[in-house]
């Protein structure tokens, strides 16, 4: 299953918490437009939805609960912003926002932000995933390096050779030479094969 384009709005859910009745009808009005089903929110209600992004207004800032601070988590925030103070700022920065508007809204600029928010949640998940599998390769290294340090020591050979003998084994055993370096770390050994 392929990933929604970000700039392909139509049948997203918005969590929208905006206090100004002429800025939520703005937003109304354009996520209409944009195929987007709306969810009027406001902290201390209950989150019934499971929203594509989120619109939170600075006004409402900061949010209380816990369980609304794990909103930003789940979804893209598009700040509202009514105020530029450097604690206002701080709250805002608080949600992690993918984007923001600057209030009074217009229509012009929604679809942007929206559309900056969608591409970099994606990004920004994209090297997570790419952080996750370094960090995996990272400690599969270390244990590489006590396999061909029990290789060498067994073996009395250098540690290119060492090595040799690791990818040779794991070659003719079909496995990744990680795998082969665990086997070899838990038995102190290599495959009688390869010796």
């Amino acid at each position: 299953m392929s990933k929604p384009s970000s700039f392909s709005l139509r049948g997203r859910r918005a969590l929208v918490a905006i206090k100004d009745e002429r800025d939520l009808s703005i937003v109304r009005r354009q996520f209409e437009r944009l195929g987007i089903d709306i969810f009027i929110w406001e902290p201390g209600d209950a989150l019934e939805c499971h929203p594509d992004v989120a619109l939170i207004d600075d006004e409402f800032l900061p949010l209380a609960s816990p369980a609304h601070r794990v909103l930003p988590g789940r979804c893209p925030v598009i700040a509202l912003l009514g105020t530029e103070t450097p604690s206002r700022l701080k709250l805002v920065l608080e949600l992690d926002p993918a984007s923001f508007l600057v209030k009074p809204l217009r229509s012009a600029g929604i679809y942007a932000a929206l559309v900056m928010a969608f591409e970099r949640t994606e990004r920004t998940n994209e090297l997570k995933q790419q952080v996750i599998k370094l960090e995996e390769r990272l400690r599969s290294r270390r244990v590489v390096l006590a396999a061909v340090l029990q290789v060498m020591h067994s073996h009395a050979v250098a540690e290119p050779a060492a090595f040799a003998l690791i990818r040779r084994a794991a070659m003719e055993q079909r496995k990744t030479i990680e795998q082969m370096s665990a086997e070899i770390a838990a038995s102190g050994s290599l495959p009688r094969a390869t010796g």
